[in-house]
């Protein structure tokens, strides 16, 4: 009897990763995991993407969605090595496999190994490339879930402390309608209609805060609600914790935008978790958000390629879907938390279809504006921002004085995009677990832009969307800041702000479209 041929495989482009940190420890192969195969689009999306048409969701799916052909390919392969269908989403372009250790480590020719880390905690990794069926070539385009290290930083900051957990106070802090109100945010919205949808990957929020601190600035508390994301939920803790960026998040952009439904959606800390939480609330027919919030990143070097793509992709969705996503630049200054002595920008701001939001020290007097610059108090307390290594200029930025990287020299993405008060020294009044603390960070950047968006399209009627072609177009509609650096002694590169665009805060505050 004739043995049966193998088919062949081939590696997936830009699937390496690097041996995790930590030590090995016992592998159960029995364990059932999930695995999410993400699949090309029926149709480019390439000439649709500078069109300024917007669609809906279920004509984004229809035109730009999984074809059922390559559905079916994928699904013969699941059923060959044992592996389950869990979910199919096409518009998400995700299929969500379901099985065993062993069976994912057959199907896609690689070893998985659980690791704890020298901070105590245990993940499963993976070395190399991952190995695809050679028939799967150019229908498959990522595979994550393999792999579920802890993979991304919140972009918070607690005003320091002076010995104690939370409590201090600020040199100068503001609630955020207060500083809505001194930026110059329309008044004449509340972004009624709205929803503003929040990516989170660890903590969580409690009622009651929210309650005691919407009351407290006289507002309304927003409706808010959460979505659970590959098993992640709502786990409020400790107010030293990750609840410090979900309570940020939440309270800044609900009381920029208080009559706006907001949505938290909870997902793991892995590069699968971080990329289905986008996925998800992007193509999230129920709440239909217009706007997305993300305050989680990591330098472009602890990206895989297919990371880099697969996100971006997911951005230029939302570009046609009308949907602004709105990223903190970092929190590190020019080295973005790496210690190799080079500059970094953080992705997922350097994304060219994202509003990137760099981070400012603000003071002001009799609710008047003193004195704003670029936020730089250290090494570890400083804007981010930069240049991509990884996404070339985007022709919005072709006529923008982008300078090349302070370390390779790459023609890239140039970020941020824009900038706002981020000094926790000149933080933003916030309710945590019980405490109130002054937090600041281009985290808090992110949500306040998200705010003033859900404004802008209750104002005019319409999404906003992508937005970075019109702010290029006409710079005026942000004030610029000109003063302050990003350059840490650490990297003794980085950059400088400049009247016009500049690496540290983009073409500065923006208060209106």
């Amino acid at each position: 009897m004739a043995t049966q041929k193998k088919a062949a495989y081939i590696k997936l482009p830009g699937s390496k990763k690097t041996k995790p940190i930590g030590t090995e420890v016992s592998t159960d192969r029995n364990q059932t995991m999930e695995v999410t195969v993400r699949v090309r689009r029926k149709a480019s999306i390439e000439s649709h993407l500078n069109s300024g048409k917007q669609y809906s969701r279920e004509e984004y799916e229809k035109m730009f969605g999984m074809a059922d052909d390559d559905i079916n390919k994928v699904e013969d392969f699941a059923n060959e090595y044992h592996l389950s269908i869990a979910q199919v989403q096409k518009g998400r372009r995700s299929i969500i496999l379901k099985g065993k250790v062993s069976d994912f480590e057959q199907a896609f020719k690689v070893k998985l190994a659980c690791y704890k880390s020298p901070e105590g905690y245990s993940f499963r990794g993976r070395t190399g490339e991952i190995n695809i069926p050679e028939e799967l070539k150019d229908i498959v385009v990522g595979v994550f879930g393999l792999d579920d290290r802890p993979h991304s930083r919140p972009m918070f900051q607690i005003a320091k402390r002076d010995g104690n957990i939370i409590a201090r106070k600020a040199l100068q802090s503001f609630n955020p309608n207060e500083l809505a109100n001194i930026y110059g945010f329309p008044t004449n919205a509340t972004g009624k209609g709205q929803c503003i949808a929040i990516i989170e990957l660890d903590g969580g929020y409690r009622t009651t805060d929210l309650r005691t601190y919407f009351s407290s600035l006289q507002i309304r508390k927003p409706r808010i609600s959460a979505v659970s994301v590959d098993n992640a939920t709502n786990k409020p803790s400790t107010p030293d914790s990750a609840d410090g960026e979900v309570m940020l998040d939440i309270e800044v952009a609900g009381a920029v935008a208080p009559q706006s439904k907001i949505v938290v959606y909870f997902a793991p800390n892995t590069d699968e978790g971080f990329l289905n939480a986008v996925t998800t609330a992007l193509h999230d027919a129920h709440h239909k958000p217009s706007v997305i919030s993300i305050s989680w990143g990591s330098a472009e070097k602890n990206w895989t390629e297919q990371s880099l793509k697969n996100y971006n992709e997911a951005f230029k969705a939302a570009s046609l879907l009308g949907v602004t996503i709105c990223c903190a630049a970092g929190d590190q200054g020019s080295g973005d938390a790496e210690t190799d002595g080079k500059v970094h920008a953080d992705f997922p701001a350097s994304s060219p279809y994202v509003l990137a939001c760099g981070g400012t020290r603000l003071e002001v007097n009799n609710s008047k504006i003193t004195s704003e610059t670029v936020w730089h108090d250290s090494n570890t307390s400083a804007t981010g921002g930069g240049v991509s290594e990884f996404f070339t200029l985007p022709d919005y930025q072709q006529h923008t004085k982008i300078p090349l990287s302070a370390s390779t020299h790459f023609k890239g993405r140039g970020l941020p995009d824009v900038a706002a008060n981020a000094d926790p020294d000149t933080g933003y009044n916030i309710r945590v677990d019980g405490e109130d603390a002054v937090i600041g960070g281009t985290s808090a950047v992110a949500p306040l832009m998200a705010g003033l968006i859900a404004l802008i399209n209750e104002r005019t009627g319409s999404n906003a969307g992508f937005i970075n072609p019109k702010l290029y177009s006409t710079p005026h509609l942000c004030r610029d800041i000109t003063k302050g650096d990003n350059i840490t002694t650490r990297t003794k590169k980085g950059y400088k702000a400049a009247v016009g665009w500049d690496a540290c805060t983009g073409w500065g505050v923006l208060s209106n479209m």
